[in-house]
């Protein structure tokens, strides 16, 4: 990994893990909505919210999932990587004051197309509330060649 870049596709290895954690504010629901457009009550409105099988108000889940990206784009594989596929499983609901634990690890390099794959979980506590994998194109090491140039 060098200063600026990040982790080069031949620095990886199976069983390579980060982590970053978040706790979710009132804040980052109301910004999440608006960057977003999704005003659903059930993260708005907490009279509408109380109504609901949760009994009260709930981050987004793609917000929750969002903390997979940063671990990917600042820790593991860090600057430089491409997202190509992700898929994910919405658990259990995320409260305003949850402590939200982003977990990317990998599980397969697949050397011929540079790709990494990774299988990903958000929990609260023990609670897992997001999980499944995701896809990363990473750069190889350049040569000393052309860093050189």
């Amino acid at each position: 990994m060098d200063e600026l870049h990040g982790y080069y596709f031949e620095d990886l290895e199976v069983g390579m893990s980060a982590v970053m954690s978040r706790t979710v504010t009132e804040s980052d629901i109301v910004l999440f909505a608006g960057v977003t457009g999704d005003t659903n009550p059930v993260h708005l409105d907490q009279g509408f919210a109380e109504q609901t099988m949760f009994k009260g108000r709930i981050a987004h889940g793609v917000l929750a999932a969002g903390l997979i990206s940063a671990v990917f784009g600042t820790k593991l594989p860090g600057a430089g990587c491409i997202y190509v596929d992700q898929n994910l499983k919405f658990r259990a609901p995320v409260m305003i004051g949850d402590n939200v634990m982003a977990r990317v690890t990998i599980k397969e390099l697949i050397t011929e197309k540079r790709r990494a794959i990774f299988d990903t979980r958000c929990l609260v506590g023990d609670r897992v509330v997001v999980e499944g994998d995701a896809t990363l194109m990473i750069d190889r090491r350049p040569s000393r060649a052309a860093a050189a140039e």
